[in-house]
């Protein structure tokens, strides 16, 4: 793994631990809850995949081609709503909401307890090996490993944030089990030649950090999905995979790359890079979205999303 500044590990430790209160901050908080109970009303399932039990929801038909949706950092299913599965669900597609390890309803790794993340950076500063629970990697196999236990052969596969770094693994280490690639506001690692979060983001981030897991302001992000005490973990666990631009390298899938044109903290670079390294992948950028999917750009990323995994279905490695 290629070792970071440690001011810039400690930057992105700080934007990796709360990115997703942006997104809801941005957005209506009622509007998410109410999308959020619209989820949980249907039917919630459980698999056991490498030893470690994962939640997950079905939307569609069995019959239809598959779609696997991966979220971000600390962030169950339950945040990416319901407009946009439902969506993909119209067009014709069977969809597949899991949460992440150590997520929402999926086992908890509260047993390896908060790393402590000054010393793990000072770890990799020296050249040696931090300590994390799992890594992305880890994630990308039991993303795999519940497409067996569902008898999923090949599926389209869309990861925001976080969840698309977890996407690009897929794709690029399971190429014939990924009809294709959707990665939204994400990035192949935080090398050095990439921009960094604005000073503004940064702030913003460092303000909404503190968390009280007893508290009641805690349960309401629960309830839409973000649970801030397994991201300092999740967070090791993008430190562990390190600068991942030579395997995102490799994939040779269709692949479509999103981004919000006012991403302060990913910034649009990231996507553009990652577009560069997959060959043959299309970038597309959004005035008036940040490091979120607001409804007003809903449509036209869905639009997208849709069009891309239509024009790809068949198509066999």
């Amino acid at each position: 793994m290629k070792k970071l500044g440690m001011k810039k590990l400690w930057l992105i430790a700080t934007l990796c631990c709360v990115a997703p209160f942006i997104a809801s901050a941005q957005t209506d908080f009622a509007a998410r809850e109410a999308a959020a109970d619209r989820l949980r009303a249907i039917e919630l399932n459980f698999a056991t995949v490498n030893d470690v039990e994962i939640a997950y929801r079905v939307l569609g038909d069995a019959s239809n081609p598959s779609v696997m949706m991966i979220m971000g950092l600390g962030s169950s299913h339950v945040l990416w709503g319901d407009r946009l599965p439902s969506q993909i669900v119209a067009a014709g597609y069977r969809v597949i909401l899991f949460d992440n390890r150590d997520v929402g309803d999926s086992q908890r790794f509260e047993e390896f307890g908060e790393p402590l993340i000054w010393w793990q950076l000072l770890k990799n500063k020296f050249g040696f090996e931090v300590d994390a629970a799992y890594d992305l990697g880890d994630m990308a196999n039991d993303t795999v490993a519940l497409m067996d236990a569902l008898n999923i052969e090949q599926a389209h596969v869309i990861g925001a944030s976080m969840g698309g770094m977890i996407a690009q693994i897929v794709a690029a280490r399971y190429p014939q089990r990924t009809t294709s690639l959707v990665s939204i506001m994400s990035t192949p690692g935080f090398a050095d030649h990439l921009p960094q979060p604005s000073t503004e983001a940064n702030n913003q981030l460092t303000d909404l950090a503190n968390s009280d897991g007893e508290s009641d302001a805690t349960a309401r992000l629960h309830h839409i999905g973000l649970y801030p005490e397994a991201m300092p973990r999740q967070v090791m666990a993008i430190f562990k995979s390190g600068d991942r631009s030579e395997e995102v390298k490799t994939i040779v899938v269709p692949t479509l790359v999103l981004h919000g044109e006012d991403d302060t903290l990913i910034p649009p670079r990231h996507g553009e890079y990652t577009a560069e390294l997959i060959e043959g992948s299309t970038f597309i950028t959004f005035a008036g979205m940040g490091h979120n999917i607001p409804a007003t750009v809903l449509p036209a990323l869905a639009g997208n999303m849709i069009t891309h995994m239509q024009t790809q279905d068949g198509r066999q490695l």
